[in-house]
Formats: structure tokens, C-alpha cells, sequence
């Protein structure tokens, strides 16, 4: 299965927050949205994510305070995306690679189109394995006389 498949059943909805909107905004939409990830935009291009991560290391932990903090001073700059033609195993290869647990998703002209997070992987390859199963249950009670 590749990722166009996951985004086609999941939707391309993608929420976003601006380099220089503050931390607390970013984690309150996070909370309203219950996701664990925002794509940072600068001047409407990709360039960096922020988590849930990247909130407890780089604000709780150093003493931080959320609504003085700007999204930029603690994003993730090194973003690992993946276009609609990878497939889960690419995308999961990354993930547990760089110990990541979303990946922005561009098209051809490096604008975003979606995100898929470790969860969306998940259910894909449960959804798969429902379908095989179901698919080998039918054959074999299909193919005994009786």
C-alpha cells in the first residue's frame, strides 16, 4: 500500500501554524485537534513540525514559558517528508529510523498535501490484514463441498 492510498481513505487535511506564532497557540490547537503534530509554515512553504516532543524537551523541561516562546525557536528544522508514491514500509523504515512519528506528505512541486502520522500506518496495515483474512476465510469455506 502506498501512501496516496493511505491519504485517500484518511483525507488530506493538514493543520498548520505559523514560525512566529507562539508555543502555547501551537499546543492549544494541537489539544483542540487532538493530534500530536503541527506542520510549521514560513511565509506558506513547509520548513519546519513541531510536537508534542518538542514541546516537553524544549519548553517544559528548560523552563520555558509557552506563551513567550515562538513555534520557531523550537521546531524540528530537519523535516523528513515522502511523496504519495511511498509506500507504508518506506514510510515505516523512516519512522523507525529517525524515531520519528509523522511525515509531511509533498507533491511534485514540494507543496504539502498531507501528513501521515505512525497511527494512520497502523491502522492501514490492520485494515490489510482484516481484508486478507477475510479474503482466505471466504476461499476456503467456498471451496469445501458441503
Amino acid at each position: 500500500m502506498k501512501v496516496k492510498q493511505i491519504l485517500y481513505k484518511k483525507g488530506g487535511e493538514v493543520y498548520t501554524v505559523d514560525e512566529m506564532a507562539m508555543v502555547y497557540d501551537a499546543i492549544a490547537l494541537m489539544s483542540e485537534k487532538d493530534i500530536g503534530a503541527l506542520v510549521v509554515v514560513c511565509k506558506g512553504r513547509l520548513c519546519g513540525i513541531i510536537s508534542e516532543r518538542d514541546y516537553r524537551n524544549k519548553v517544559v523541561l528548560k523552563g520555558r514559558m509557552s506563551k513567550e516562546t515562538p513555534v520557531r525557536d523550537i521546531m524540528t528544522k530537519d523535516v523528513k517528508c515522502v511523496t504519495e508514491e511511498f509506500t507504508m514500509q518506506d514510510c515505516m523504515g523512516i519512522m523507525s529510523d529517525k524515531r520519528i512519528r509523522h511525515l509531511p506528505v509533498l507533491d511534485e512541486k514540494n507543496n504539502l498535501i498531507g501528513i501521515i502520522s505512525i497511527g494512520d500506518i497502523v491502522k492501514a496495515i490492520m485494515d490489510a490484514q482484516r481484508n486478507e483474512i477475510q479474503n482466505l476465510r471466504e476461499y476456503i469455506t467456498s471451496s469445501y463441498p458441503g
